[in-house]
C-alpha cells in the first residue's frame, strides 16, 4: 500500500504546535506510566507482586551502597 502524499489541507492555527505534546494515558494502566519489564519466568514464581520486586531490589540497591561505602572507608584507614 502506497502512503498518501497529497498536501492536505490544514486549518490548524500555525501557533499551535502539536509536535510537542505528551500523551497521558487512561485507564487501569496510568500509574505504569514509562518502560515495561519483563521478568523470567523463575523470578516470577519468587515474587508475588510488582511491589515485592520493587522492596527486593530497593534492598539490594541499600547493600551494594553501604558495601561500597565501607570499602570506601576501609581504603581511606589505610
Amino acid at each position: 500500500m502506497k502512503k498518501d502524499t497529497t498536501p492536505k489541507d490544514d486549518e490548524l492555527r500555525p501557533e499551535y504546535d502539536l509536535k510537542n505534546l505528551r500523551v497521558r494515558k487512561m485507564g487501569p494502566g496510568r500509574k505504569s506510566f514509562g518502560d515495561t519489564v519483563r521478568l523470567e519466568a523463575d523470578v516470577i514464581e519468587i515474587f508475588p507482586s510488582a511491589e515485592a520486586v520493587n522492596e527486593a531490589l530497593r534492598f539490594l540497591i541499600k547493600v551494594t551502597k553501604d558495601s561500597t561505602l565501607t570499602l570506601r572507608g576501609s581504603k581511606d584507614d589505610i
